[in-house]
């Protein structure tokens, strides 16, 4: 008889996969199919967005930039902050932008240099390592949203608590399930909705957006950047892998999952609606949650999609010595590069 493991790991691997990528389908057939059956699952997104109706909350003079907490409407009934990094340094055109997406921590803050409770830190940045800070010190205006679930946006209960790191993911996602939503497509909209956002502030140019994010953040940068193609490119840290190797060996927050996705594809499918816009994979040799073996079957799944779609080159990685965290600076340095001009291979 198996073991319940054997008969759950059976199970999912047997998932049809019936949108997977296959060399014999054009590559734009394929990407439509898939990118509509991805909606779909993650619970499809307003046929109408609500008017953002942005509210300033504050405004602080930084060293080398300004940050902005602004306020937006993402959903009707719902609100988001984020915070918006300017150089300092007087702009003289539009500058290009990143859109900065925290994992599982304490939120926004925890991405920007600040404790939670908005003062300054001055201890260990922990796995993000204020790559929102980082990103604006490259010369890009950075938007740090506060992610649904952590920080400013949780349960009473949750805010309540004392504890800055305590998240209100599980209720907020088994909420969604039961009408039919996702965790997962509700913080890919909100992102888009920041996007909506950044291309409305002078400082932005709109033609040249980038997006960057680590672990659940990996998540939603990852699938935000595949289903909008305003997002010229993006980095995917501590995330990309294949769902068989990282969030079905172990017990992982709610909003990991995204219900009869294995129905469609796997996760390198998925990514590789990005193509033909650039891709760079960050993934740590010892990280315990995103392995590299997993790492490494994703990035083959995705050159080949890369291939097909003819843009090979536009995939890149970095497989560094370290765990489940930030490593910084060849990711920067790719997206100075992919953002210095517009991209030119937005629409496959």
């Amino acid at each position: 008889m198996e073991s319940l493991e054997q008969y759950m790991k059976q199970l999912t691997a047997s998932a049809v996969q019936s949108a997977a990528f296959r060399e014999d389908i054009p590559y734009g057939e394929w990407r439509a199919k898939l990118a509509a059956s991805f909606t779909g699952r993650l619970g499809r997104f307003p046929d109408k967005r609500a008017a953002l109706a942005p509210v300033l909350l504050e405004r602080v003079a930084c060293n080398g930039y300004i940050r902005e907490r602004v306020e937006i409407t993402t959903y009707d009934g719902l609100r988001m902050a984020m915070y918006l990094l300017i150089p300092g340094q007087p702009l003289s055109s539009p500058c290009p932008a990143v859109l900065a997406i925290h994992g599982h921590g304490y939120g926004s803050r925890e991405i920007t240099g600040l404790n939670p409770d908005g003062s300054q830190r001055q201890g260990d940045p922990g796995l993000h390592k204020d790559f929102a800070v980082s990103l604006v010190k490259q010369g890009f205006v950075v938007a740090a949203p506060e992610v649904l679930g952590f920080g400013d946006r949780r349960l009473a209960e949750d805010l309540e608590s004392g504890e800055p790191g305590r998240n209100s993911c599980f209720r907020l996602s088994s909420a969604l399930l039961m009408a039919g939503q996702t965790m997962a497509g509700y913080r890919i909209y909100e992102s888009m909705r920041a996007l909506d956002y950044m291309q409305m502030r002078e400082e932005v140019n709109g033609e040249r957006l980038g997006i960057m994010g680590i672990s659940g953040g990996g998540l939603v940068a990852g699938f935000t950047a595949a289903l909008d193609q305003r997002i010229s490119c993006a980095v995917v840290s501590g995330y990309a892998n294949t769902f068989a190797d990282s969030i079905l060996t172990r017990n992982h927050c709610l909003d990991n999952y995204i219900p009869g996705i294995l129905l469609e594809a796997e996760m390198p499918d998925l990514l590789g609606l990005i193509a033909p816009r650039g891709l760079f994979l960050e993934s740590g040799d010892t990280d315990p949650l995103f392995g590299p073996a997993g790492a490494e079957q994703a990035l083959d799944g995705l050159e080949a999609i890369y291939n097909a779609a003819g843009h090979g080159g536009q995939i890149e990685a970095d497989f560094f010595a370290g765990g489940h965290e930030i490593h910084g600076e060849p990711a920067y340095a790719w997206l100075r590069k992919r953002l210095a001009g517009a991209s030119s291979d937005k629409h496959p």
